[in-house]
């Protein structure tokens, strides 16, 4: 599965990831972890004091990647409706659901403020981050000045995470289509209007 020459702690927090991807904290043994990595248990507690450690190096990973992600698309060049349009509409494997956005539902995450924290500054920094484009919008007057970036900010990321839980409910993924098409309908809807002069 991995190349020899990936090291066993990449390996083990490879492997976390993509356990707690598919079946949450509770689901991922560290004997799921040591099989999947193909690591014997002394070389997991060699490098980890144990699946919390592992788990929370695994979470900050998947929450780093989450966000460059993220900031490939909203860091971009362009208007603000045009930067939000590409971050709602970017390539996602929506059936699988988000990887930092499922970790709320999962009781022992949510219970622990170390492995929660990462989750929680996650989901914070793209409200935030989205809030800051929103924000520019209504200063170049793109959005009416009556918008609030930060409301709008928090409907968009429910928005993004509800379209995930819609379509796995539903088993497809136009269900998050929809959700993100009549976001932006309704975004659009915010524009500044046009100078009568």
């Amino acid at each position: 599965m991995y190349s020899v020459h990936v090291s066993t702690p990449e390996r083990l927090i490879e492997s976390t990831r993509e356990l707690l991807w598919e079946r949450g904290y509770v689901g991922t043994s560290p004997r799921a972890i040591q099989q999947h990595a193909g690591a014997g248990q002394g070389s997991m507690y060699h490098h980890f004091a144990g699946k919390p450690d592992l788990a929370l190096a695994a979470i900050r990973r998947t929450a780093g990647e989450m966000r460059a992600t993220a900031e490939a698309v909203l860091g971009g060049s362009g208007p603000a409706f045009a930067r939000v349009e590409a971050y709602l509409l970017r390539e996602r494997d929506v059936l699988r659901g988000c990887p930092v956005g499922r970790l709320t539902m999962d009781p022992e995450v949510i219970a622990s403020d170390e492995l929660r924290a990462p989750v929680t500054e996650t989901l914070d920094w793209l409200r935030d981050r989205i809030a800051g484009i929103l924000q520019e919008g209504v200063e170049q007057r793109e959005f009416a000045a009556s918008l609030d970036p930060r409301e709008v900010a928090s409907t968009i990321v429910a928005t993004v995470q509800g379209g995930y839980v819609l379509a796995r409910s539903s088993g497809t993924p136009a269900a998050f289509d929809t959700a993100v098409r009549g976001l932006l309908a309704l975004l659009a809807a915010c524009a500044a209007p046009a100078d009568s002069t």
